[in-house]
């Protein structure tokens, strides 16, 4: 726990001192002379980009046919699987709702005093 408060406090304390310094810096650009103005230059225009050409687009005449596909091969027909039947699920057991009875054993029997 002591060492918990040691580092809060330096915490604190850097926390404190970057204030200050944060404060006197504005302190000092706010008593600054204002800044010169910068000469400002022209740019020079940007090129121009030239047209490209177009290409020149075949007719649909022109152009040779598409090939035919070829037709796809047959497959083998595939047997048919029989599956046997599914067994037949075994019933549940039912869940006894009655407590059954603590057989209560009997008491010792009491020691006879004899003498």
């Amino acid at each position: 726990m002591g060492y918990f408060n040691c580092i809060a406090l330096a915490c604190l304390m850097a926390l404190s001192f970057s204030s200050i310094d944060v404060g006197l810096a504005a302190r000092h650009l706010q008593q600054m002379p204002p800044m010169p103005t910068l000469p400002t230059t022209t740019l020079p225009p940007l090129p121009s980009i030239p047209n490209l050409p177009l290409p020149a687009m075949p007719r649909p005449g022109a152009l040779p046919p598409l090939p035919t596909m070829p037709a796809l091969p047959t497959f083998p027909a595939i047997p048919t699987a029989t599956l046997p039947p599914l067994p037949s699920m075994p019933s549940i057991p039912r869940i006894p709702t009655a407590i059954p009875s603590i057989p209560f054993l009997p008491p010792p029997p009491s020691p006879s005093s004899t003498p």
